[in-house]
């Protein structure tokens, strides 16, 4: 649509200084407010089958019923509105709906805010010293609480039928317990999948009060159930019982112990002085071409360190059996299971997002920030790097199932 110069002429006679077209009295507030007014107009006469001014009908008695007023926030302020009205009550307005008091995507703007991490009372700030526009936190609260409805659908919805790799990694968050009412670690488990097209796709979300082996089958049956046949690799942080509870529901995958998760429990081992000098001699058995050379590379580093640190050695030990996978791998792949740099860019929007909060006073608090981080996260990009060496290598290591 077209709008002409003389039309712009004519609205812009009486507009002297940059308030007389931006401010709250402004021509485009105005302009916005009876532009809107004459479409609910429109609306109204499309429903009744007459226009303003003329007769209905003979046989209609339903007719025009005068105008009620109605405050509505929109990106510029609270307006009033003047919505017109039918005798009988059947009207029901599209542009602004009956018990609609917000427009121009003020809900968008209140979970953007609450998705970066601010508190109720941040984004009233924001939106009053911004917009002009007072929302009270029941509104907020509303608001960001039908984001659970999406996060429901989002948490049940089917998945692929195979995934190449799925790394599993948790964060701790504080969240206040519903029975003693006390503030506890909760750990939050988010499984991220990598497709057969190389996208980072987040599986889904789950609060665990406790760990274990019965919590990480019900998670496995539950992707199970939405679709997921087959996982060639799954990542894990050296959780008991999860490997076994992989295997159970998926007998073919191939379970990798994180390495940069075992590398960080080795350091939880070392003074500070020491930790650089123990990360290099760790490196040659990570980096080790194959699984025998990492075993001395082991040994080695036990003779070196295991006087002081006796506790690292035995850590690598004990996961070795989930270790080991690792050396049957190409690079390409190495790079992606090792680095977790998909994961990690995750880790680090949805660490951003939860500093700002020092506890969750619920569980769904908690999940609705964590989902709303999740989906900006994955608007951001999803490809991972370098996949198609990975891609090609997997299709052979795994000929038969990677293309079922």
């Amino acid at each position: 649509m077209t709008i002409s110069n003389e039309l712009l002429d004519e609205l812009l006679k009486g507009c002297k200084r940059p308030e007389d077209l931006l401010g709250d009295s402004g021509l485009m507030k105005e302009l916005k407010v009876r532009l809107m007014e004459r479409m609910l107009g429109a609306e109204l006469t499309a429903h009744l089958g007459y226009e303003v001014g003329a007769e209905p009908p003979a046989e209609q008695t339903n007719r025009r019923n005068g105008v009620a007023t109605k405050r509505v926030k929109g990106s510029d302020g609270e307006v009033p509105l003047s919505v017109p009205r039918d005798r009988d009550g059947s009207f029901e307005p599209e542009l602004v709906r009956k018990g609609q008091t917000r427009i121009d995507g003020v809900d968008d703007r209140i979970i953007g805010l609450y998705a970066a991490g601010l508190s109720v009372r941040d984004i009233q700030a924001h939106l009053e010293d911004l917009y002009g526009l007072r929302v009270s936190p029941d509104l907020i609260s509303r608001v960001t609480d039908a984001v659970l409805e999406e996060v429901r659908d989002w948490q049940h919805r089917a998945l692929d039928r195979m995934y190449p790799i799925v790394i599993f990694d948790a964060l701790r968050v504080k969240i206040r317990d519903a029975d003693s009412r006390m503030v506890k670690n909760k750990a939050v488990y988010i499984a991220l999948g990598v497709t057969r097209e190389g996208e980072r796709e987040v599986l889904g979300l789950w609060i665990a009060d406790n760990e274990g082996a019965k919590f990480w089958l019900s998670v496995m049956n539950e992707l199970r159930n939405r679709g997921v046949q087959d996982i060639l690799i799954a990542v894990v942080d050296g959780l008991k019982g999860f490997p076994e509870a992989i295997t159970a529901a998926f007998p073919e995958t191939t379970v990798q112990t994180c390495i940069v998760h075992l590398i960080r429990h080795s350091m939880n081992y070392c003074s500070w002085k020491d930790r650089k000098a123990v990360a290099a001699d760790l490196r040659p058995i990570y980096e080790a071409p194959t699984a025998e050379e990492a075993a001395r590379q082991l040994d080695a580093f036990e003779e070196n360190w295991g006087g002081k640190y006796p506790s690292i050695g035995p850590a690598w030990r004990r996961a070795w059996a989930e270790v080991i996978p690792f050396y049957a791998f190409s690079a390409a792949i190495r790079k992606i299971i090792y680095t977790t740099n998909a994961v990690e860019s995750l880790n680090r929007v949805l660490r951003k997002t939860l500093k700002t909060k020092g506890s969750f006073p619920t569980e769904e608090a908690a999940t609705k920030l964590i989902f709303l981080a999740i989906r900006n996260f994955e608007k951001g990009g999803r490809a991972v790097r370098e996949w198609v060496a990975a891609r090609n290598q997997l299709a052979i290591m795994f000929a038969g199932r990677f293309d079922a």
